[in-house]
């Protein structure tokens, strides 16, 4: 989910670069560090009515809003995660199941400048989407940013599983995907109860995400295996990015921004999804 790092520190592109296509699979971290948005544009000025209150019109960060609007951003916040979650889910497994899937599979990893080829598309595809996704114009071009993202991770996933069904079966990703949910759900509880802003953790992020970054690079360049030590590292940096974003969610977002939240939690989520997978194909591979 890799490629925003410029762009939104987009966890994604790392955790899609690190995958190394051969056995054992091997990949290219999503440099998209999953999405490193935040804090946004500043929310427009306005000022407060006799009673203290803003226009309720007026967009403006989560903090500053009413209980009923904050309510309303964080509800359609993770409404539009789930439909992006089970678009994703339903896409890739439609893809993964069609005839000659297998020749686009060895298209796309033939070599590591095809695999490259396309974590370059990814990058392209993904800054796109951030931009319309945080579009102040159109509720249509954030729509369409976020289905734009959801249909690139589909894409960048299709090797991964592909090879995962192959090696382990099916029922073994589903295990990781649950896991993965389990974890996300968890990190977004801790965020939520303890209302803790992680906002300062955007350096850190984006440090570790650049030299993630180099060593799938290098790891492409000169055909090094990043390794098992490599891909956990690549799960506590998403993460990170999870419970930055969430608490950005809950601090630091418009209350009008509820598409890009979506999308920056959508790219940390399926971080921690691919190197999860990374993680169950490292382990098979050495028995």
């Amino acid at each position: 989910m890799i490629g925003s790092l410029l762009i939104h520190t987009n966890t994604s592109l790392a955790a899609m670069s690190d995958f190394n296509p051969y056995p054992p699979s091997q990949g290219l971290p999503d440099a998209r560090p999953s999405g490193a948005h935040g804090p946004y544009d500043p929310a427009p000025a306005s000022e407060p009515s006799a009673d203290g209150s803003f226009a309720e019109h007026e967009p403006r960060t989560v903090a500053e809003a009413s209980p009923a609007a904050r309510a309303r951003f964080i509800e359609r916040t993770y409404l539009h995660l789930a439909g992006a979650i089970v678009a994703f889910v339903v896409l890739l497994s439609i893809a993964i199941n069609l005839p000659g899937i297998e020749r686009l599979v060895m298209a796309m990893i033939e070599s590591p400048a095809s695999w490259g080829l396309v974590l370059v598309l990814f990058f392209g595809a993904s800054w796109l989407a951030d931009h319309w996704a945080r579009s102040d114009r159109s509720r249509g071009a954030q729509y369409a940013g976020l289905a734009l993202y959801t249909v690139a991770e589909v894409i960048t996933f299709i090797p991964l599983v592909y090879i995962a069904r192959l090696m382990v079966g099916t029922t073994p990703i589903f295990m990781v995907g649950a896991a993965t949910l389990a974890i996300f759900a968890a990190l977004t509880a801790y965020v939520f109860i303890t209302r803790k802003d992680f906002s300062f953790m955007r350096g850190v992020l984006v440090v570790l995400s650049i030299g993630a970054l180099g060593l799938v690079v290098g790891s492409l360049v000169f055909g090094f295996n990043l390794g098992l030590v490599f891909s956990v590292g690549m799960c506590v940096l998403a993460a990170g990015y999870i419970l930055y974003h969430t608490s950005n969610v809950l601090h630091h977002y418009r209350t009008d921004q509820h598409v890009a939240a979506s999308m920056a939690l959508l790219s940390a989520l399926a971080l921690l999804f691919w190197y999860a997978l990374r993680i169950l194909l490292e382990l098979a591979s050495s028995d």
